[in-house]
């Protein structure tokens, strides 16, 4: 993922954000019509999947169970994360060390050097992050790669113990070094819990030694595999029965620079050979947790691995065409990693790794969020050399900035990063989609405006989004909510689907949303239909105007007509500086036409009334100088509440339009290409009539679009495999209980009672914390009376899952 405001300005499709809130008052004239015996399309089985980035200390300091930070001493020279402990009248320092290295891939290691020892000791700490949870009674495996100056044989002593050192929970020692690397391994039983202690490694006698790959890690690790993880978070991945896996990342593939971008082959075999990554998201990885670790993640967790390598394109720099072919090579020799025999070249390596049999990987993702001519180019290259090879991958294509064009594509990644309105009035998106076109991977999306940490608000958004993603599963056939952990004292995006500290974790109500559908998933569609009765559409209303985005523009001629009425004429007014109000900027009126000579963000003027309704807005436009068009503003309400026309957006790429609602903004239809050329008039004109919107550029239709309608209530349902069960899920996306009459319609003979699950809580702000996990979780119970035909009252801001035996 990108971050943040890149992400929120990019996704396409319906926005509602500023239609007044449905379902003010209870309802009890909706109708849920569900036709059991008409089966349609089959739900894709991978349709729900997770998204793992190493971004938030996911990996690091979350998933992967390694305790220490910083183990081999690769981060700095300044020893981040280990700290000088001297006891008694000891005296001794701590430096990093390049001779010698046990690894010329990791050239640091740690000298610690005893000058005076008395009847004290000198050693190295560690604290790990924010403190090693040691409880009473488990095991922890200790290594370490030592050696000792010429006369030391040791012994190093190895300690877990409380922050201050009073108290000691386990301890051992390691005898016998010799100049040369030798690696030790102890394990550590605590006797007693301690969630915040450290570990502490000293000697007692004068000498020289060197530390390197120092770590620690629990005994029980998931599925007790050695360099393996955490158990309470891949647990909650269990939770959510995910369907794929795609990984390593987003922005973590890419990275600022090509120099730190993610390389596979660098994170396989020792771990005291893999590199340690500097992070875009700014911290280091150790890459303990590799693309082994990973392809071994998907088999443990019966999901399909979809790996994401770098296509040669960092954020801010790029690898030159003619220097490609490492590249595609490295990503035709991941494939040959998971899926060729134990004897071809990659496949022996995997197998020396301890897994001889084929992962079968069948999806690859060709680059992260890459767009333009230069990712159009080579994707042509990648798809190429894997379809000529592997026929039957399948890869997935970047939509930024455009989908490309050079090659057929097999699916294509949608993100979306928006406020719950958005996804609510989404949900019908894909209902119109172009069945002739690429299957979808909506690979990232979430709720990340109005949502708190991540509170219940955010997950019925996501959730009538999801309804409209599996009724069309036909068309979308992934899907993944991002980003996947946080460490809560390493957030750097918000929000996250499970939060952890070094011992606890919980989950958003996001996660119980899409543990949910996941879990009650149909495996055939049948329709769901709701009738609201009839509800006439608001007109929209407001002022007009102007504006730039980091470009100087000019603009004459301005002029509002409604039917035969004259609202505005700039060309005819004397006094037209009077009429406008002025927003930041340098705004001022020359040689008839009114200029904005300043390259900031959000610049705008405004003229006449918010009550103005039914009109055509025509103007001229000419772009001066900058890096993007025009902006033409309608439906003025306020300053931070209006519509407007983004011609040349996206770095002059894109032309699409945006609502905003007190500060949050959505895209409104779709986006198309757009670029605008400097000194050159534009014939620009806007129709605005009741909800409906066109937009033509010199005489050309660009975009014809109409505010959706809210519904109170978004389905889906499914019957199972064999027919024997009817799944309906219902969102009831408003801030108050809906009543609706159920017609479950064609079944031969239902049960009289359902099972059923319901996500909701008091208040949509509501969230879970570490300290109160299941505040907003669901709820199981059994409804009875059920028939045919049955009422049922949603409560607000809920999820309601019903499970229906059929006879």
């Amino acid at each position: 993922m990108k971050y943040a405001m890149r992400s929120l300005l990019l996704a396409l499709g319906i926005v509602g954000a500023m239609l007044v809130r449905c379902g003010a008052e209870e309802s009890a004239s909706l109708k849920l019509n569900v036709q059991v015996d008409k089966p349609g399309i089959t739900v894709s089985p991978t349709l729900y999947g997770i998204f793992f980035e190493e971004i938030n200390l996911a990996g690091d300091g979350g998933l992967y169970a390694e305790l220490l930070r910083n183990r081999s001493f690769e981060e700095t020279d300044k020893l981040d994360y280990w700290t000088l402990v001297k006891t008694g009248k000891a005296e001794g320092d701590i430096v990093v060390d390049r001779a010698n290295p046990m690894s010329e891939k990791n050239p640091r290691s740690l000298r610690l050097n005893v000058k005076e020892v008395g009847d004290g000791s000198v050693g190295v700490a560690n604290d790990g992050y924010w403190g090693i949870p040691v409880q009473e009674g488990e095991v922890y495996d200790f290594s370490i790669a030592a050696r000792a100056s010429d006369g030391f044989n040791g012994p190093l002593t190895v300690r877990l113990e409380s922050q201050d050192g009073t108290k000691v929970y386990a301890e051992d020692s390691i005898s016998a070094l010799t100049p040369e690397w030798k690696t030790f391994k102890i394990a550590l039983t605590a006797k007693a819990t301690d969630w915040k202690a450290r570990l502490v490694v000293s000697i007692s006698q004068k000498g020289s030694v060197y530390l390197d790959m120092v770590s620690l890690f629990p005994r029980k690790t998931w599925k007790g595999r050695a360099n393996g993880l955490r158990t309470d978070l891949a647990e909650k991945l269990v939770g959510l029965q995910p369907s794929f896996v795609r990984f390593p990342g987003g922005c973590w593939v890419e990275g600022e620079i090509m120099a730190n971008a993610t390389r596979w082959k660098k994170t396989i075999g020792d771990v005291s050979d893999r590199w340690s990554q500097w992070n875009i998201w700014q911290y280091y990885s150790t890459n303990g947790l590799g693309f082994h670790e990973y392809l071994q993640l998907c088999e443990d967790l019966g999901a399909e691995p979809l790996f994401v390598f770098n296509c040669g394109m960092a954020h801010q720099n790029h690898i030159a065409m003619d220097q490609m072919s490492e590249f595609v090579q490295d990503a035709l020799d991941a494939i040959e990693y998971a899926n060729g025999p134990a004897d071809s070249r990659w496949g022996a390596v995997r197998a020396k790794a301890g897994h001889p049999v084929p992962f079968n990987l069948k999806f690859v993702e060709i680059g992260n969020e890459n767009g333009g001519g230069l990712y159009n180019e080579r994707y042509k290259l990648f798809y190429d050399a894997i379809k000529a090879k592997y026929p039957t991958m399948r890869t997935v294509a970047c939509d930024w900035s455009g989908r490309p064009t050079s090659r057929p594509i097999d699916l294509i990644d949608e993100h979306y990063y928006y406020e719950p309105e958005f996804f609510i009035n989404n949900a019908h998106r894909y209902d119109t989609y172009d069945r002739k076109g690429p299957k979808i991977y909506v690979g990232e999306y979430a709720v990340t405006k109005n949502c708190g940490n991540g509170n219940l608000r955010g997950a019925i958004g996501e959730a009538a989004f999801m309804t409209g993603m599996e009724r069309n599963s036909d068309i979308v056939e992934m899907a993944s909510y991002a980003p996947l952990f946080a460490n809560v004292e390493y957030k750097r995006w918000n929000p996250n689907l499970i939060y952890f500290d070094n011992h606890r974790n919980y989950g958003t109500p996001s996660y119980y949303a899409q543990k949910l559908f996941s879990e009650n998933r149909g495996d055939v569609i049948v329709p769901a239909t709701l009738e609201a009765g009839e509800t006439k559409p608001e007109t929209k209303k407001g002022a007009v105007g102007v504006g730039t985005w980091m470009t100087k523009s000019e603009y004459k001629d301005v002029k509002v007509v409604k039917g035969d009425e004259v609202l505005y004429d700039g060309a005819s007014s004397k006094e037209q500086a009077k009429a406008w109000k002025f927003g930041k900027g340098e705004w001022k009126f020359a040689d008839g036409a009114l200029r904005q000579s300043d390259n900031g963000e959000e610049r705008f003027a405004t003229v006449g009334n918010k009550d103005w309704s039914d009109y055509t807005l025509t103007l001229k436009a000419r772009k001066i100088s900058g890096s993007e068009g025009f902006l033409v503003l309608f439906h003025v309400q306020s300053e931070d509440t209006f519509v407007w026309w983004n011609i040349g957006g996206w770095g002059n790429s894109r032309d699409s339009i945006e609502v905003t609602t007190k500060g949050s903004r959505s895209v409104l239809g779709g986006a198309v290409d757009s670029k605008v050329e400097d000194n050159r008039w534009y014939d620009l004109k806007v129709e605005v009539s009741g909800t409906k919107i066109r937009c033509f550029i010199d005489g050309k239709l660009v975009h014809d679009v109409e505010y959706p309608r809210s519904e109170p209530l978004h389905a889906v349902a499914g019957l199972s495999k064999d027919r024997s069960e009817l799944i309906l899920k219902v969102v009831n996306s408003t801030f108050a209980k809906q009543t609706a009459k159920l017609n479950l319609n064609g079944a031969p003979k239902l049960a009289s009672e359902a099972k059923t699950v319901v996500l909701t809580s008091e208040k949509g702000e509501d969230e879970n914390s570490l300290d109160n996990p299941k505040r907003v979780a669901p709820v199981e119970s059994v409804t009875t009376g059920v028939g045919a035909t049955f009422t049922h009252e949603f409560p607000a801001n809920s999820v309601t899952i019903f499970r229906v035996k059929i006879k």
